[in-house]
């Protein structure tokens, strides 16, 4: 990209190189995820030590002061060695920098900032409800005036790691009598808090990092609330909007396309290695050229970034395509395989195991927009289409039937 980047590149690449012997994958393979995560909090903490948290974040705060380039130029590289940052993801990803652009007390912001850097302390971000998952403003938990705070009541769900979290941002109904998009009121809350349960929900590729939790008589002083009364929506935008431009993968966070080669190679079919079939050649060349076009989105978003643009919905196509992608091409991968596909290791990674990838990947086209949500957002902000029709828009909030 250019000569700086080139530089800090292989910077980074070189620190990489010297701790994954003690923080990589194969050290952390058939760790539970307590001891995975303990595992996670000591990288979270070397890595801070080292300049690579924060690294576009103010160095007020903590921070390392750069900018997004060299953010997402470290994270390209970073997840190629199987490191354990998962635990980290939301917390850094949402929650951390709303609460930096929204909290109102300063020196709590930079502690819980720093604490969160270092892998001390883990946010999660409290948004989808059992009714409403994609309709953020159709939400339901509510919270009402208590004395000189609120007093919060109701369901969250798909929460990640709300078990491990100390804090979580939450958007709830503070109105119900204005239309949806206007009664909501976004807070930050503790989790250890009287009147929250978590609840673990069991995937089905065999892990628990999705939960529901319960908010009963949960009480929060006003100096929790992140934003205006009733103004809760534009920073629950805002949330979902400051980390847009994360290290993207064309992959779809799945195997990388030179393990399916590895693998037609070693498999038979008819005979002879599956690489030699057509058919099969014709699904790495399509999927090598896709793979290489989403590369070309996120080069050119960078690009833009460096040159002080905003990058527009492209993010959307390049999350839909790639997730369908991998999805499709670890199915390939299992039928290739035959009965030897039929083992299943639920700790297996989604990186490296076509089993893990294809069980997993419904999650990912649901998870930071489904298909459909995106399928929207492409229609109306890449192609100029129209809006679909809104039978609640302009409807009070009480009003609209369950």
């Amino acid at each position: 990209m250019n000569h700086e980047t080139d530089a800090y590149r292989a910077k980074a690449v070189a620190w990489l190189d010297s701790i994954a012997p003690k923080y990589g994958r194969d050290v952390r393979e058939g760790l539970t995820v307590e001891e995975d995560l303990a595992l996670g909090r000591q990288y979270q903490a070397d890595k801070y030590a080292a300049g690579y948290a924060g690294i576009n974040w103010p160095t007020e705060l903590g921070g390392q002061g750069l900018t997004h380039i060299e953010k997402v130029t470290f994270e390209a590289e970073e997840m190629k060695y199987g490191l354990p940052n998962v635990y980290f993801g939301i917390s850094l990803g949402m929650p951390v920098p709303v609460l930096m652009q929204f909290g109102q007390d300063r020196e709590f912001v930079k502690e819980r900032v720093v604490k969160a850097l270092k892998g001390e302390e883990i946010w999660c971000q409290l948004f989808s409800e059992p009714s409403g998952g994609t309709d953020l403003a159709g939400l339901r938990t509510r919270a009402e005036p208590d004395g000189n705070g609120w007093k919060i009541n109701g369901q969250k769900v798909w929460t990640s790691w709300a078990q491990y979290s100390d804090y979580g941002v939450i958007v709830v109904r503070t109105d119900p009598n204005v239309v949806k998009h206007k009664g909501l009121t976004y807070f930050w809350v503790d989790m250890k808090a009287p009147g929250v349960t978590v609840r673990p929900i069991r995937l089905a590729g065999g892990d628990s990092h999705v939960n529901e939790v319960f908010f009963d008589d949960v009480r929060i002083t006003d100096d929790h609330r992140m934003s205006p009364v009733g103004g809760g929506f534009a920073v629950a935008i805002a949330t979902l909007m400051i980390e847009r431009y994360v290290a993207t993968d064309s992959a779809g966070f799945g195997p990388p396309i030179d393990e399916f080669v590895s693998l037609a190679k070693s498999v038979k079919m008819n005979g002879k290695p599956a690489i030699e079939d057509g058919r099969i050649r014709q699904q790495i060349a399509r999927n090598y050229a896709m793979r290489s076009g989403l590369d070309s989105i996120t080069t050119r978003a960078m690009l833009m970034m460096r040159a002080g643009m905003t990058p527009g919905a492209e993010g959307s196509l390049n999350k839909l395509v790639a997730v369908r992608s991998r999805q499709k091409l670890s199915e390939l991968a299992l039928d290739l395989q035959g009965t030897d596909a039929l083992p299943f290791n639920e700790h297996a990674s989604q990186k490296s195991d076509w089993a893990s990838s294809w069980i997993n990947a419904p999650t990912g086209r649901i998870a930071g927009g489904s298909d459909e949500t995106l399928l929207n957002t492409i229609a109306e902000k890449i192609l100029g289409l129209p809006q679909d029709h809104r039978p609640d828009k302009g409807v009070p909030f009480n009003q609209i039937p369950a």
